[in-house]
């Protein structure tokens, strides 16, 4: 399936990480996420009722990251895939959670973590 909807660089405060100074102080979580799904019917009616409202797909998402916190970025990943998954319209999907301020004591720009989730 092709078609798809793809939210990029949704930017969330979280309390993620392997030390105690990551879930007490937080940073932001960038998100990436895509949905495949057949959009035919959003197309030819023009009703969001058809199609994956990409809003409510955001706090849908940010819901995730700032709420439990979690050791790795990959169970945050991962539960965000399986949300998305909650809508019987989504064939596949696949979820990148950047963390630009891990804690890596070296220069860099980006740590990310991509799942990719599809029906059997």
């Amino acid at each position: 399936m092709s078609d798809r909807i793809t939210l990029t660089g949704l930017r969330v405060r979280g309390y993620h990480g392997v030390f105690d100074h990551e879930k007490r102080d937080g940073q932001d979580f960038l998100v990436d996420v895509s949905a495949w799904l057949d959009l035919t019917a959003a197309a030819a009616s023009d009703d969001l009722r058809q199609t994956l409202h990409y809003g409510e797909l955001a706090e849908r998402v940010a819901a995730i990251v700032s709420g439990e916190s979690r050791d790795l970025i990959e169970t945050v990943a991962g539960d965000i895939a399986d949300e998305v998954l909650t809508d019987e319209r989504v064939r596949e999907v696949e979820v990148t959670v950047h963390k630009p301020s891990a804690p890596i004591p070296l220069s860099f720009e980006d740590v990310a973590v991509t799942v990719h989730r599809a029906r059997p």
